[in-house]
Formats: structure tokens, sequence, C-alpha cells
């Protein structure tokens, strides 16, 4: 049985060195959705036990109240992630993050390894979810496919340093190197039925520009937004938050449908904005 909890609100994931105590005992503070408690690039090669034996105590000991603990294993072609996985399921983490994600096979394999690790360590069969990092072309390309890998997966990130790299670009801070990777991923996503999230935003002197950033990201239909700094929690939630004005037109339009609905007409107006019922009914549904 899949974890029920694939659709939550995730409008902000917040890295974390796992390595490090004093960055991941008390996060929450904070209010991010999720917290993402890293295994790969923030620990160093010769860390990789210890970062492991920090992450599981924390797991096992502190209380998140209620904020994701999603795990970023590190990559399918190193040694560690299958021992990331057991740690990562023995502990009791929601959800891990696959690296490189650049087939529906990467998924899958990690899919196998978490099945059986929920089997080692007696953890219901299905709690634990997987999200997909994007980092190159052929990932980008092959999105649609990974969205529909597993029932586990919740949704696919973008991660636009390594995408541009491969991209033979860089981060400009326009985000036009971003457009294509971030259009035809949203649309995997919405196709597949899963949620999306959008690179992290490295400078955090500029924020106004990260504003700017989150910003278009909302516009284009995404779930949600990386960040690296306790920051940017309050921009992100602000963005992806309905206002006041936003809510009463909502109100105005769910009372007028049933209304409308009884009365068999299927398009009308909410404050001079017309409204299909068939329209909505598909979108809701």
């Amino acid at each position: 049985m899949i974890n029920t909890n694939k659709k939550r609100l995730r409008r902000t994931m917040m890295f974390l060195n796992a390595q490090k105590p004093a960055l991941i005992k008390d996060p929450y503070i904070y209010r991010p959705d999720s917290i993402m408690l890293d295994l790969e690039d923030a620990v160093a090669e010769n860390q990789k036990d210890a970062a492991r034996f920090s992450l599981f105590h924390a797991l096992r000991t502190i209380d998140y109240r209620g904020c994701e603990r999603v795990v970023r294993i590190n990559a399918l072609d190193t040694p560690y992630w299958k021992e990331d996985i057991r740690c990562c399921v023995a502990g009791g983490c929601d959800a891990i993050r696959i690296p490189k994600t650049e087939r529906a096979g990467d998924v899958k394999l990690v899919e196998e390894a978490i099945a059986e690790a929920e089997r080692e360590f007696n953890v219901p069969e299905g709690k634990t979810l997987i999200m997909a990092a994007i980092e190159s072309a052929r990932g980008v390309m092959k999105s649609m496919e990974i969205c529909e890998s597993s029932e586990r997966m919740f949704g696919i990130a973008l991660s636009g340093g390594d995408y541009t790299k491969d991209l033979q670009t860089h981060i400009t801070g326009t985000g036009l190197e971003l457009m294509g990777a971030r259009q035809n991923m949203i649309i995997a996503a919405r196709a597949a039925g899963v949620q999306c999230f959008d690179t992290i935003y490295t400078d955090l002197d500029d924020m106004e520009g990260f504003r700017k950033d989150v910003e278009t990201i909302h516009l284009m239909g995404f779930d949600g937004k990386s960040i690296i700094n306790p920051r940017q929690i309050t921009i992100v939630h602000e963005i992806f938050t309905p206002s006041q004005k936003d809510i009463i037109f909502a109100e105005k339009v769910v009372k007028e449908i049933e209304d409308k609905k009884a009365r068999g007409i299927g398009v009308f107006t909410v404050d001079g904005k017309m409204i299909d019922i068939a329209s909505m009914m598909a979108q809701s549904g």
C-alpha cells in the first residue's frame, strides 16, 4: 500500500547537510514544508559513513513536527547508494530523492532496493516515497517515463547547475537557459499526475532576483522550489499561497457552480470573468 502523502503541500524543500547535527537538529523552526537531508554533494567521500550515522539517529530521535523528511542519496554509479537506502528506510524517512536520474530504470532500481529495505526493517510496504532529480539533457527528454516509472513517485525536480553544464551553458540569473527544461518537466509531471519542483537559487544577496525567479516558476505551474537558506522560505510561501482576494473569488465560483449546475447553465461570469463549468470540473478532477 503506497503512502497517501504523495500530494501533500511542498512549496519549499530546504537542503541540509546530513552530516552536521547543528543543521539537522531543528530546521522545523523555520517552517519549510520539506527538508532535504543530503548524503550526496554536501558530504565528502571519506565522510559518507559518518553522515549516515548522523542521519539515522536524527530520523529516529528528532520530532520534525510535521515537516516532511526527504533524503538525497548518492548517485547510482557510486558504491554508496544501496547502504544509503537501508539507512534511510531503517531511520523512517518519508521519501528518497534520486540524483542524476536519466531513465525509468534508475527509479525501478531504487524502488526495488527500498522494498527490500522495508521488508528487512519491518517498515510498512509502500511507506517510503520517491522523487527524481533531473540533471541532464537526457533526463529532461525522459521526464515523462521517469514520472510514470513507479507508484512511489511523488515528483521530479530540476537540478539547474548540472543541467546547464550538460547543456554547455551556465546559470545566468535570467532563467532563459532553464526555460526549456522547466517547460518540459512541468508538462511531463502534470501529464503523469505528479508534482514538479524547481532548482535552487544560489545568490542569497539578490532577494529581488529570487522573488522574480519564484514568481516565474509559480506562473509556469510548479508545485514548489528547492532552497538553501531559511531566508528564502517566506518569499516562496508568500507567492505560492493564495491571497485573500483569490480565496474570496474561488468561494464565489464554487457557490455559483452549484447554483448554475442545478439550473442547467454551463457557462457564466463571476466578477466579469467567464467560468466554464466543464473546464473547471476537468481541472479539479
